[in-house]
């Protein structure tokens, strides 16, 4: 791919993700270190119903607006941590506790983050809050934060 606009790419992932409440998402610009890959785009989900969500909704994204498709997808049978390869950027989505076991940010501590997109009535989660499996899988949640009845 290497083209000019990975970062716009990456960022456009990153909208998608949030967008489907993902949590901590992180940004991290390997382009300066010994790598594979010019980034890495991290995200974590509180089900495996929500990981497989954010994979989705990245996979649609990357395909019908910049026409990227992934050289390789792992993980989508067990769910606990996606990992699409984008050869010049991968997107990995984790389960909150695989995210800590592997914890890819302490092992890639060198990278600097880049900053997010900012994303129009959509709630940054920057760590772990507590929520209705139910209400967040099903979208039982109304726009005030208050159960849907």
């Amino acid at each position: 791919m290497r083209t000019n606009n990975t970062l716009e790419i990456v960022k456009a992932a990153a909208t998608a993700a949030v967008n489907h409440r993902a949590q901590n998402p992180v940004i991290l610009d390997l382009r300066e270190l010994d790598c594979f890959t010019d980034f890495f785009a991290i995200f974590s989900g509180i089900s495996d119903i929500q990981v497989e969500g954010i994979s989705d909704a990245v996979l649609e994204e990357l395909e019908e607006n910049w026409d990227q498709r992934p050289w390789e997808k792992e993980g989508a049978k067990r769910s606990d941590w996606i990992l699409l390869d984008y050869v010049d950027f991968v997107i990995h989505i984790f389960l909150d506790e695989k995210r800590a076991f592997y914890n890819l940010e302490r092992l890639w501590s060198e990278a600097p983050q880049i900053d997010l997109p900012e994303t129009e009535g959509v709630k940054i989660i920057d760590q772990q809050e507590e929520y209705d499996e139910n209400e967040l899988v099903l979208g039982l949640v109304t726009s005030d934060g208050g159960n849907a009845t």
